[in-house]
């Protein structure tokens, strides 16, 4: 079974490697450049080839090599929209493993989204690609426990995992027709947004709510690692500077390294009432 993959970040390694083990697979398409970046590195190490592409019509560019190994595609954070010239080259089409029970958090942020809202489970999702984002209908799905702990980092890479042991059978039992694809119920259908450096900003002046411990408590984890948690407070008479939420109850100014809140409140006593009113002190 010959197979291409198209994926970004250290996340989609165990299904590279899954792939790697249980099929033939031909190649690999990456928004990753640099040699030393997760997907191009483990590449290189495993003697796997593969294509760095920027952009859908650098893939378009790629269809004459895509069709000499084009039986089955399998996508997993790629970044990237498939355009429809390169999904029709597959003959049983794209396979994507998406973090989230679809047709619930839709798009390219569910498990942050689902660490914003306090969802106490999720899911990884096994479906067929089709034109419209994570909208073709589903071989497999299983449930996950999101964990008072967890990150977005942390949650991601373990849902990644589950969907590149769920792979193997999934798609064997798919090409040989035991394994229909059922679609969708896409009124309940739910949808995500890109994150951007933005999404981490709070105003500080304005978390003064009984619920805003909680809130900030998930947006360090669902932001974590990117975009983070950030304000700005004023130190001495006027002047700002930005302060950074961390996880493990831990604060970062601009410049510094992290600090507990105790040493926080050591070098900046003026920032006493602050946290008082975001409920970190009691």
């Amino acid at each position: 079974m010959n197979i291409i993959f198209f994926g970004s970040s250290g996340y989609v390694i165990p299904i590279i490697k899954i792939l790697q083990e249980n099929f033939d697979l031909k190649l690999v398409f990456t928004t990753e450049k640099n040699l030393t970046d997760a997907v191009p590195a483990y590449c290189i190490e495993n003697k796997i080839p593969y294509l760095s592409v920027s952009s859908s019509k650098n893939l378009i560019n790629h269809s004459s090599l895509i069709i000499n190994h084009s039986f089955l595609g399998v996508l997993a954070d790629f970044g990237l929209i498939i355009p429809k010239e390169i999904l029709n080259l597959f003959p049983k089409g794209i396979i994507n493993i998406h973090p989230s029970l679809l047709p619930k958090y839709r798009g390219p942020t569910p498990v942050q989204t689902a660490i914003l809202n306090g969802d106490k489970i999720t899911g990884v999702s096994i479906m067929k690609v089709d034109e419209k984002i994570d909208h073709g209908p589903i071989l497999t799905q299983e449930k996950e426990q999101i964990l008072e702990t967890d990150t977005a980092e942390s949650l991601y890479k373990r849902l990644f995992e589950k969907g590149a042991n769920l792979l193997p059978e999934a798609l064997n039992k798919y090409i040989e027709g035991n394994l229909k694809p059922a679609p969708q119920n896409h009124e309940k259908a739910t949808f995500t947004k890109p994150l951007t450096r933005q999404d981490g900003f709070i105003d500080i002046s304005k978390l003064e709510t009984r619920n805003s411990k909680l809130e900030l408590e998930r947006m360090i984890r669902a932001y974590f690692p990117w975009p983070g948690v950030w304000g700005k407070f004023k130190v001495q008479s006027s002047k700002f500077k930005v302060l950074k939420f961390l996880l493990e109850q831990k604060l970062q100014v601009e410049g510094k390294k992290p600090m507990s809140y105790k040493d926080f409140l050591n070098g900046y006593p003026e920032a006493k009432e602050l946290l008082r009113k975001i409920s970190l002190l009691s």
